[in-house]
């Protein structure tokens, strides 16, 4: 017999069982007896049958697939969110879509993905139009941002405080002495740059102080660079650098160091947001503001699935607290 043509049929009569037990078998969480879910197994392998998830799915109207779109992935924190959200929804019985898209293209491609017949949506590093959201609410598929915050959208929102994470910069540079502070923002349309751009420059005002020189880095390594070359072209320079994000952080640490021959921290400090792995390296050692991976993968998930199963789409908004992580890119806060 041919491995192709292998069906249930075929397993549940090489193993005396009915096909709704063979079925039963290679569900999930299915009720089925362990002697019995041992011999099917063992008849499947004999025979060389796979179960066809495809067939399934148009059998129960459940393709148990969540679509996921970003707009890049050259910044460290995508990959590291994509791998802890594809594990998460792997352990609920659910395979992810990887899609990509450029700006201006990103309702398109969801249009893509509502084709698939998929249960749910992501968007990291992208957003949709609140139009699109609303077709998604109405044809029964949750939605989450994660990591970014539309309040115009009915789509849920996974963020951290990305407000407060500004003031915690703003206010651990201040107490370390620094004077001339320098803002590098990602990109301006983002509510991650908009937020944490919000909460420093609340705290520089708190304390009269002047954000010293802005440039903007447009969340990518090349407008980091140049944005860095732009800030400490002339004889008057900053003596600290709050960077929108790690990825960005990194290309401003290579330029002061390898190009302008500037120390970090001693004669300048620099400080990232996202705490990505790559931010704790030797060679970098960056002080940062952690997001909680994991928590806001756990809440996007924990969304996704409570309105799968409820057959029910309402947005809901998770801001996850942000933190402080200390290490050898900014000088230290003296004693008080």
């Amino acid at each position: 017999m041919k491995k192709n043509s292998v069906t249930s049929g075929d397993v549940a009569r090489e193993a005396n069982v009915s096909q709704s037990a063979v079925s039963r078998a290679f569900t999930d969480g299915a009720s089925v007896a362990p002697q019995t879910r041992e011999r099917i197994l063992k008849a499947a392998s004999e025979l060389g049958y796979r179960p066809n998830a495809l067939a399934r799915a148009m059998i129960s109207g459940r393709s148990r697939l969540i679509a996921l779109m970003a707009a890049y992935l050259d910044n460290q924190f995508y990959p590291w969110v994509i791998e802890h959200l594809s594990r998460r929804l792997q352990d609920e019985g659910y395979t992810i879509m990887l899609f990509i898209s450029d700006t201006g293209r990103q309702d398109k491609v969801v249009q893509q993905m509502m084709q698939y017949q998929v249960e749910g949506i992501v968007m990291a590093s992208a957003t949709l139009s609140s139009t699109l959201a609303r077709t998604c609410e109405k044809s029964g598929i949750p939605v989450v941002l994660f990591n970014r915050f539309v309040p115009s959208s009915p789509a849920s929102s996974v963020t951290s405080d990305n407000v407060e994470g500004g003031r915690l910069v703003a206010d651990f540079l201040i107490a370390g002495g620094h004077r001339k502070i320098a803002f590098i923002a990602g990109d301006e349309d983002a509510s991650t740059n908009r937020d944490r751009e919000t909460g420093f420059y609340q705290v520089m005002a708190e304390h009269n102080m002047a954000v010293y020189n802005r440039a903007v880095g447009g969340y990518t390594f090349e407008g980091a660079s140049a944005a860095a070359r732009l800030l400490f072209a002339g004889q008057e320079r900053p003596d600290a650098v709050f960077v929108a994000n790690d990825h960005m952080a990194f290309a401003v640490m290579d330029v002061l160091r390898d190009e302008l021959s500037l120390r970090v921290p001693e004669d300048v400090s620099v400080v990232g947001y996202d705490d990505v792995p790559e931010s704790a390296w030797k060679g970098y050692n960056l002080t940062t503001v952690s997001q909680s991976v994991d928590r806001m993968v756990d809440a996007t998930v924990g969304i996704l699935i409570d309105q799968i199963h409820q057959e029910s789409v309402s947005g809901q908004t998770v801001v996850m607290p942000a933190e402080m992580v200390v290490r050898g890119s900014a000088r230290l806060p003296g004693p008080r």
